[in-house]
């Protein structure tokens, strides 16, 4: 195998999105990636969708199937005594462990950094929560739209501000999970100067309130709340979707180079006055220059369109449906659409992996796992197991 994180050891006691979302990406980057699951129910993901016609595959729903590939599954009782000295062994070879509980769920499980620290110096944990686990609302339950809500990202989203919309795809989450990822490759790194391991509390709202950027930057200058102003833009004009004969398209014409482009293909005579030259100009004009371009764009199909402004080297793109982007020659040139095998049999396809190093570039994803799949294989490589060790464990109900 070719894979960065080779060799690196994880245990993953996430659920949902958050949390398995970084687990998956260790897992697609090579670190073998142990699911600690209870022993029964198993994640909670396990039944998500899972008799659902539609998004299901063989038992195993979307949510699953996608993001615990390349992971293995190890049951155990984490409030079983003998179950937790399990958990300890385990700790004692590895390199980190994630979890998204609510905050204060791992120390009252005694598996949280205080007391994993004193069996493994070395092993570093991550806690994705709502909140954070400090501060007034850090006991808050917390789900995407909430912290997309409170973040002041969803009152910039939409087409005014009577109407709010959060964002298409979980962003709280999945933003969340990959600066898990971040935190935890960073102190893998410190870990390698300190021999020191370190935890890391990661906050969906501090993580939104990050991705706000400049826009955070632009108020505290200002005092102005921005407004949701749909997929236009507020300095570049024309920078918004426009409708065609047969669908939609993204135009984004940021220099007055571009624009002088856009004009060549266009063919709009009333645009062609010198008023409209500079990026301010536009600006003040932008509902007169969409209207006569959007009547102009509804005359001809979307890739009559792209194709000339391609051609022109004009900024943009097709609105595409999901059917039509993961069809596409770019994404599928990428590797972004993979085909992932079941444990029983079948393949999946699902996304593919985005980040491409030059060396170290191995795709390769294997299946989702059942509930407990890998827990004798794993205790006897890692823990040193015997199999009557194992068979005792299974009778007593401390591991499947």
């Amino acid at each position: 195998m070719n894979k960065p994180l080779e060799g690196t050891k994880i245990i993953d006691l996430t659920h949902m999105l958050a949390g398995p979302h970084a687990g998956m990406v260790l897992a697609d980057l090579g670190a073998e990636v142990i699911k600690v699951e209870p022993l029964y129910s198993g994640e909670m993901t396990r039944s998500l969708l899972a008799n659902d016609p539609k998004f299901s595959f063989k038992k195993f729903g979307s949510y699953f199937l996608t993001l615990n590939r390349n992971k293995k599954s190890v049951a155990i009782d984490l409030k079983n005594e003998e179950g937790l000295k399990v958990f300890y062994d385990l700790v004692k070879e590895t390199d980190v462990v994630i979890n998204n509980f609510s905050a204060g769920v791992m120390k009252k499980l005694k598996i949280d950094y205080k007391h994993l620290s004193k069996i493994n110096k070395k092993i570093i944990t991550c806690s994705i929560t709502g909140f954070g686990e400090s501060g007034p609302s850090s006991n808050r339950p917390a789900y995407d739209n909430i912290i997309q809500a409170y973040s002041g990202g969803m009152s910039i989203t939409g087409n005014d501000v009577r109407s709010p919309v959060r964002a298409g795809i979980p962003i709280a989450d999945l933003s969340g999970g990959l600066y898990g990822v971040i935190g935890i490759l960073s102190s893998l790194i410190s870990r390698d100067k300190t021999q020191q391991g370190q935890h890391i509390d990661i906050s969906l709202l501090d993580v939104q309130i990050s991705l706000l950027t400049y826009m955070i930057t632009m108020h505290t200058l200002s005092g102005l709340d921005p407004e949701p102003i749909g997929n236009a833009h507020f300095v570049h004009v024309p920078f918004n979707s426009f409708t065609t004969e047969d669908g939609f398209i993204v135009i984004a014409v940021i220099t007055n180079e571009f624009w002088q482009s856009l004009l060549n293909v266009v063919q709009i005579d009333e645009l062609r006055d010198t008023k409209f030259n500079d990026s301010v100009d536009r600006l003040e004009n932008q509902k007169f220059i969409e209207d006569l371009l959007n009547k102009k764009l509804e005359t001809n199909s979307s890739s009559y369109w792209l194709n000339k402004l391609n051609k022109a080297r004009v900024p943009c793109g097709p609105i595409n449906s999901f059917s039509k982007a993961i069809l596409d020659e770019q994404v599928l040139h990428r590797n972004m659409i993979v085909e992932v095998n079941h444990p029983d049999g079948g393949k999946v396809k699902m996304p593919g992996n985005p980040i491409k190093m030059s060396v170290t570039n191995e795709d390769s994803f294997s299946p989702p796992p059942h509930l407990g799949q890998h827990t004798n294989e794993t205790l006897v490589a890692w823990c040193n197991y015997s199999q009557s060790d194992i068979k005792g464990l299974i009778k007593k109900k401390v591991i499947a």
